[in-house]
């Protein structure tokens, strides 16, 4: 990481603020669990609520790859939302929040130095955009999956995010509705396990 991007992030950590919401804090554990009989839809357990969700094309995976489509089994953390500040307020949460531009990327190439890691690119660049004519990261919650260490061709962009009309299969993130993600963020802190499998 450069001397820029760190600068960057910590300015981001820095400015991040904590929204106290009520009297309860953070979950210690969320839960994220396949359904029965359709390994692409889920149920994701968050103390008391209990949300659908869709999973990747090729279920939950032990052995990630880059590419299949699989929403990887493991403990994670969540490490900050990014959020459409031109079509939502800040949601409440306890994590760092972020606001997406058009600049915002994700480097899905494991060629790249840059590899499962928030970018930002140009005009006229191609990559993984986070600002979409869609809804569907208009939330999106980042979780460590694939990043201590990086390693290339485990799988980026494993996000939690916002769910298709027809809650079709995801590409390897968890999604949900707008309702249950706004729920979810309530409760997450950078300290909630998120267990999935």
């Amino acid at each position: 990481m450069n001397a820029t991007s760190h600068g960057h992030m910590k300015n981001n950590v820095a400015s991040a603020t904590y929204t106290k919401t009520g009297s309860s804090g953070p979950l210690r554990t969320i839960r994220v669990k396949p359904a029965a009989g359709n390994p692409r839809r889920g149920w994701l357990t968050a103390g008391a609520l209990t949300i659908p969700v869709a999973l990747g094309r090729g279920g939950i995976l032990a052995n990630k790859r880059e590419g299949d489509g699989g929403t990887p089994r493991g403990s994670f953390r969540p490490r900050r939302l990014w959020w459409r500040g031109d079509r939502h307020s800040r949601p409440q949460t306890f994590l760092p929040a972020r606001i997406i531009t058009g600049e915002d990327a994700w480097c899905e190439d494991p060629r790249d130095r840059h590899y499962n890691q928030g970018i930002r690119l140009g005009e006229g660049q191609g990559g993984d955009r986070l600002k979409r004519a869609d809804h569907l990261y208009d939330f999106i919650i980042e979780i460590d999956h694939n990043t201590r260490p990086r390693i290339a061709g485990r799988g980026s962009a494993v996000f939690l995010h916002l769910a298709r009309d027809n809650f079709g299969p995801t590409a390897g993130c968890v999604s949900m509705t707008k309702s249950a993600m706004l729920q979810l963020l309530r409760r997450l802190g950078p300290r909630t396990r998120i267990i999935i499998g």
